[in-house]
């Protein structure tokens, strides 16, 4: 397993991977990652980010297996936004969202003070996982939020 930066061949399928995961959440719905209007040109999206950033996680015949992204979050200067962690089912259950996870928040702490996510209660996996990374439970979201679907949000202090 190989964590990179995303690149613009990568685009196709780590959009495929996300819609996928959502669509087997019956979370295929507005206000969801599904239709945000980056989705089929991460790499590009990510590349003129300031202070953000897309890893892709490849297995040894080079296919990506998931993904996650760092980007600024909102108007809140030291905030960032942990963004689009997925993984492909064939390799869920290997430890690939933590490796994931220990790259984009390692990036993140260079860069800002906290980290922010949104997700869904029913996403119980991954709850857990950002629980163990320490990440701390809101009772609503940070004023910005774009994903009026969601129903979990969650911040860590990076330093």
């Amino acid at each position: 397993m190989n964590i990179r930066k995303i690149e613009q061949k990568d685009n196709q399928a780590i959009e495929h991977i996300i819609k996928r995961s959502l669509e087997s959440f019956d979370l295929d719905i507005p206000g969801t990652a599904y239709f945000d209007p980056q989705l089929s040109s991460l790499a590009q999206f990510y590349q003129q980010l300031e202070k953000g950033n897309y890893w892709v996680a490849v297995n040894d015949l080079e296919e990506v297996v998931g993904g996650v992204g760092i980007g600024p979050f909102g108007e809140i200067k030291d905030t960032c936004e942990l963004q689009k962690l997925y993984v492909a089912p064939e390799a869920q259950g290997r430890g690939v969202a933590r490796k994931l996870m220990d790259v984009a928040l390692h990036y993140a702490k260079e860069h800002y003070t906290y980290c922010y996510l949104e997700t869904l209660n029913k996403l119980e996996v991954a709850n857990k996982l950002y629980g163990k990374l320490g990440f701390q439970k809101l009772e609503k979201a940070l004023d910005g939020s774009d994903h009026d679907a969601m129903d979990a949000w969650y911040i860590k202090k990076l330093k």
